[in-house]
């Protein structure tokens, strides 16, 4: 499978997006539009080892919610990620059997590396 789930209205995902410039093999999925379903979010686990690496600690919600002073398991980050599309740290490049997670310069830098590569 080669997709990337990103946010439209994001500047860091339209940048990335640009500078990532992928294949049409690539289907985008703007998560705001199309929630991410239980199985994509579970086959984004399995790349990546854990909801937890998935989860986004920066969004506004967790704040919000004051959930860093909650004690977040995996079922507690898999529930949110499916409650609400800003808990899921973005953009998520999977290119068939790799993750990216994110938008470091340095996953940014893997992601570029492995969609041209």
């Amino acid at each position: 499978m080669k997709k990337i789930y990103q946010l439209s209205t994001c500047d860091t995902c339209k940048r990335i997006l640009c500078e990532l410039n992928p294949p049409a093999s690539f289907i985008l999925q703007d998560i705001k539009e199309e929630k991410i379903t239980e199985d994509q979010l579970e086959e984004m686990k399995e790349l990546a080892g854990s909801y937890e690496a998935l989860f986004s600690k920066r969004a506004r919600l967790y704040k919000e919610k004051n959930l860093k002073n909650e004690n977040l398991d995996e079922a507690r980050y898999k529930n949110l990620i499916l409650e609400h599309y800003t808990f899921l740290k973005r953009p998520v490049i999977v290119n068939n059997n790799e993750i990216f997670i994110g938008n470091s310069k340095k996953t940014v830098e893997a992601a570029k590396a492995s969609v041209h590569g």
